[in-house]
């Protein structure tokens, strides 16, 4: 009987998502490969006017060798077809080519810099905003007639429409410039060497609170704004109502009924929130001079970069829909309506 449910979950529910997941990747990479060069830049030679602009005099003869070597390196070469297929030959082996701006630096190489900033940021501040904004609104949307329910809403209605950088830049103006609590800009101290110190850990703490918390509050409005809403819905489900009438205490129905029941739509919403190294991370980080990856993409998008705003892309593709992978699969265990069927 065990054996036969794991074969039934294997193909059934295992199998269908792998091939949804490779697919996925698979088109997101494919997409991201042909749109750069779609474009009418030519990196090759836009490397090269920048060795002239530089005041570099090179030969006539030695100009067609350094276009070609610089073709070779960037993997220009060939038709479409032919650099597609050394793209992914490449790929699998982890070789993202080097930078055309911080050129020769490996693309990974500045990726692997950049990515633990950005990681301790998202992940604190989506950690809280999820869990906090989840509690509150949930206890908000129950208790939803009192005076610090309806302040609440109304705080979050103000926060939630403002654009990340119109927040970012009222926290950094009235923090750093005008009470000058926190850094201005930068993720440590003008040439801190990192260690795991006390005191370094400190003043990266000072550096990224500023980010963190414009993050977390306005991910945290979003959150409660949708938990209160699904919190509000379940309060009028039949058993809920039962619940209230056999005498349960309004504590127990909130955190083992309506909260429970409410928070697994907001599960799928927490693998989709991390799709903010695009959207939130990108702007705050450039906001606040913050060296992570969403600084990295946009320096490489000035500078048309195109290696480097693939890395970086394909990063993202990879982590968005492994975390919706993850939550794919482990959906059924946190809610026994769904089967492995």
């Amino acid at each position: 009987m065990h054996e036969g449910k794991t074969m039934t979950f294997v193909k059934r529910y295992l199998i269908p998502r792998l091939i949804q997941y490779v697919l996925v990747i698979w088109v997101g990479i494919t997409v991201v490969f042909f749109i750069p060069r779609l474009t009418p830049n030519d990196p090759v030679m836009r490397m090269v006017d920048q060795m002239r602009a530089r005041g570099s005099t090179l030969e006539p003869g030695s100009m067609d060798g350094i276009i070609n070597d610089l073709t070779v390196m960037y993997g220009l070469e060939g038709s479409w077809t032919n650099q597609y297929v050394t793209f992914w030959g490449k790929l699998i082996h982890g070789d993202l080519g080097v930078s055309f701006f911080q050129f020769p630096a490996p693309v990974t190489d500045l990726i692997s810099t950049a990515l633990p900033w950005t990681l301790g940021l998202l992940l604190t501040t989506t950690a809280i905003s999820w869990i906090f904004g989840n509690i509150i609104g949930g206890i908000a949307g129950y208790y939803t007639r009192s005076n610090w329910s309806r302040t609440l809403d109304a705080v979050a209605m103000v926060i939630r429409p403002l654009p990340y950088y119109i927040f970012a830049f009222m926290l950094l103006l009235l923090f750093a410039y005008h009470w000058r609590w926190f850094p201005v800009t930068g993720g440590a101290s003008l040439g801190a060497l990192p260690q795991f110190t006390w005191p370094y850990i400190q003043d990266v703490l000072r550096h990224s609170f500023l980010p963190g918390l414009s993050l977390a509050v306005l991910g945290m409005a979003v959150n409660f704004q949708i938990m209160k809403l699904l919190v509000q819905n379940v309060n009028a489900e039949d058993y809920v109502q039962y619940a209230r009438l056999g005498g349960v205490t309004d504590t127990r129905i909130v955190s083992k009924y309506v909260i429970r029941n409410a928070l697994l739509p907001q599960i799928t919403g927490l693998a989709l929130s991390f799709g903010q190294l695009f959207s939130g991370a990108l702007i705050t980080e450039i906001v606040y001079g913050y060296p992570g990856v969403g600084m990295l993409l946009y320096r490489a998008i000035i500078n048309g970069d195109y290696n480097l705003i693939m890395g970086i892309t394909i990063l993202s593709i990879f982590g968005i829909t492994t975390a919706m992978l993850i939550v794919d699969l482990a959906y059924p265990l946190l809610d026994p309506r769904v089967r492995y069927t």
